[in-house]
């Protein structure tokens, strides 16, 4: 089954998506974040019935638009973390992405002049839980994983090294397009890439993660409680610009698409401004 928030009629409603051409909203919920809030919406949204929408013309939201909690993992990709010029980690390195952060999967991204001088891209793989997880065994994660998406955990280099810490790199308001479904069917293995302008940047599968999605929920659920609509970001593969020789920065005017096969397409056109 897939789900996604659209924008209707000057506020948002969660869908059901039936095939590539249409969607049927599922009464009663405003996105995303309302329904898995209920312990029923598997159910809920397999039963939905509400007004038809022709997705050709639709207007996406981000997938969950308001997760409690955003969990992100910093290199969790082999081939990442040897252009980083590091080593294999331990244990998952986390940091946190808050929710102003997102925005829709094709959205533009306006990024304030004074912070757009080392932009990248970073094309993840998004776990989106579905049921209140707590010290849960890696066994039993996938019955607490609503699902899974897209995101492009967009980075502004110059910030995100000012110190020891990410986050602030990490969060510029309405910078991470996220969607366009959550897929509740989806398995590990598929072809995760970022192109800029078409051209290819990062390529690889997502089966190449260090600490895969039941590892995470594991080791995060041990440390917090993860609610349903939480969500956590796997991390991204080789091929970010920063690592690059000379490094390679997105430009005003560029788009920046990441792609899962099965998942879907972000695309965001980043627009630099006063």
């Amino acid at each position: 089954m897939r789900l996604a928030t659209l924008r209707l009629d000057g506020a948002t409603a969660a869908v059901r998506v039936d095939d590539d051409a249409t969607a049927t909203v599922v009464d009663g919920y405003s996105d995303l974040s309302a329904l898995l809030a209920d312990p029923a919406w598997r159910d809920i949204a397999d039963r939905a019935a509400g007004a038809k929408v022709e997705l050709a013309q639709a207007d996406y939201a981000p997938v969950v638009p308001h997760p409690g909690k955003i969990v992100c993992v910093g290199l969790n990709y082999a081939t990442h973390i040897a252009e980083m010029g590091r080593q294999l980690p331990e244990h998952p390195t986390l940091f946190s992405k808050f929710a102003d952060a997102l925005t829709g999967p094709y959205d533009d991204v306006v990024v304030p002049a004074y912070a757009a001088a080392e932009l990248d891209w970073e094309a993840e793989l998004a776990v989106i839980i579905g049921t209140d997880a707590y010290r849960v065994a890696a066994a039993d994660a996938d019955a607490y994983i609503a699902g899974y998406s897209v995101i492009n955990d967009y980075t502004m280099r110059d910030y995100q090294y000012r110190t020891l810490q990410w986050d602030q790199g990490k969060n510029f308001e309405k910078s991470s397009g996220f969607g366009p479904f959550l897929d509740t069917g989806y398995t590990l293995g598929s072809r995760i890439e970022a192109r800029l302008d078409g051209e290819v940047m990062q390529s690889a599968t997502t089966d190449d993660l260090v600490f895969g999605p039941a590892a995470l929920v594991e080791y995060i659920s041990h440390i917090v409680t993860l609610r349903a609509g939480d969500v956590i970001i796997t991390g991204t593969t080789g091929g970010v610009g920063h690592a690059r020789k000379p490094p390679r920065y997105i430009g005003d005017g560029q788009t920046v698409e990441v792609t899962i096969e099965g998942l879907g397409t972000v695309r965001n056109k980043t627009i630099v401004a006063e």
